[in-house]
């Protein structure tokens, strides 16, 4: 089916500009992902002679995890547990009216139009997000023995693509469920419990370095998440950074203690 859409869309040159919302019509078709549509809109725009609308994607699979628009107010638009690569417009009724925005968050500033600087998670990983060489010599995978259940629930928190759809929707533009889910993948597997301490308390810090708001545990974060990751990691986060607090153990990057 044939639409013609209205597509409010905020432009915004560079980080120092204001910005404002502007108005475009565009004719899509309901088989198109929303990307596509964009593109159709841009191709029109450049043989207007006009800026093309700058926005993020690579993969166009919902793996990538760039993809971060905010339609309509919601991060990754309407379809739940979807990006916004995988989102089709026969979601949008013709005669539609769409507003796309991009993520509003302070740890993430708008580069050019729709395309923000999510290299804050970067940091966060960076500050312990992985498995040391200080854990010890590595081993054959098969010689460790892992249990079915945590290796299913490892697999499901690793399949957080780092998109910000969490920050995005949290009214405290917290980061919490990204750095637990970073978090809960390791802490599940016996490689990554040896560094837990360390990591739970360089991760929460660097977190609160980069700006991100506090949670308020209101669940916004797991009704957003395109790979829908349960808010359970927040907790397993949570025990873990109290119990290495208590013991006072350093937020260093250098191989932590058991």
């Amino acid at each position: 089916m044939n639409l013609r859409l209205t597509l409010n869309v905020w432009r915004q040159k560079n980080r120092d500009d204001a910005g404002a919302m502007r108005t475009y019509t565009v004719a899509a078709n309901s088989h198109m992902s929303f990307l596509e549509m964009l593109d159709v809109l841009n191709q029109d725009l450049i043989q207007k002679g006009e800026d093309p609308i700058a926005f993020e994607h690579d993969c166009r699979e919902g793996i990538c995890g760039s993809c971060n628009l905010v339609i309509d107010g919601k991060p990754h638009g309407p379809w739940k547990g979807t990006t916004v690569c995988q989102l089709h417009m026969r979601a949008f009724q013709d005669g539609a009216t769409i507003t796309i925005e991009p993520w509003r968050a302070k740890a993430f500033p708008v580069i050019k139009d729709l395309v923000v600087d999510r290299s804050a998670f970067d940091r966060v990983i960076a500050a312990g997000g992985y498995v040391s060489v200080g854990t010890g010599a590595p081993r054959d995978a098969n010689e460790i023995l892992i249990g079915k259940a945590d290796a299913d629930e490892a697999f499901e928190y690793a399949t957080c693509i780092g998109c910000g759809a969490c920050v995005a929707a949290c009214k405290n533009a917290s980061a919490m469920l990204f750095v637990a889910a970073k978090f809960a993948h390791l802490q599940k597997l016996p490689q990554g419990r040896v560094e837990s301490d360390r990591r739970a308390l360089a991760m929460v810090e660097q977190m609160d370095r980069e700006g991100f708001g506090g949670c308020t545990n209101q669940y916004e974060c797991e009704a957003t998440c395109p790979k829908e990751i349960s808010v359970q990691s927040i907790a397993m986060l949570n025990k873990a950074w109290r119990r290495a607090a208590l013991l006072e153990k350093p937020a260093t990057a250098g191989g932590g203690e058991a």
